[in-house]
């Protein structure tokens, strides 16, 4: 059996904390967004893929992206408690969906398009998911175009962000004792 060190929870509980932060944050955002420009909304969907990016990609470990993602909803869910289950739901869907390529690859590529392939893809599914739910019929074909848009971009953009801080804190030193 696998051990993962307490270096890498310590690693990752961080990060899910930082991360949990921004989330909570913007949930309140997001609450505000579809209330005055709500075809905008997915703009905020894509900070929850923040906190799972910067794990994969500063720590490279299986089950890193999924235990961020976790630890990042309870911290955005004690700020917001009335979305306890959007929060870990949500962080629990995210980090699994982005560690899917990674999985498939049986964790042996890290490379870069792998990231943004499962951060695209995830976007795309969250899309297509809210406008099944949502309906077509309810909004104007120009409304759906910047809202799937918005949901599909958002979490290529904090997927490229995660990447910019993993590799910022790991030029500093952050993770050289888990190598």
């Amino acid at each position: 059996m696998h051990r993962t060190s307490t270096r890498v929870i310590l690693s990752c509980a961080a990060i899910g904390v930082g991360g949990g932060l921004i989330a909570a944050g913007a949930g309140y955002f997001a609450a505000l967004v579809a209330g005055l420009a709500p075809m905008l909304y997915g703009i905020t969907i894509g900070s929850h893929f923040l906190p799972s990016a910067v794990a994969l990609a500063l720590l490279k470990r299986p089950g890193v992206g999924i235990l961020t993602g976790f630890i990042a909803g309870l911290v955005g869910a004690a700020f917001a408690p009335q979305w306890i289950w959007r929060f870990l739901l949500t962080g629990l869907l995210v980090g699994a969906l982005l560690e899917l390529p990674f999985f498939i690859t049986r964790y042996r590529s890290w490379s870069p398009w792998l990231f943004y392939a499962a951060a695209g893809g995830s976007g795309l599914v969250l899309a297509v998911g809210t406008f099944i739910a949502l309906g077509p019929e309810h909004y104007a074909p120009w409304f759906w175009v910047i809202y799937l848009a918005m949901f599909a971009l958002s979490p290529v953009f904090f997927t490229w962000l995660g990447r910019l801080i993993a590799s910022a804190l790991s030029r500093a030193g952050v993770a050289r004792s888990l190598a």
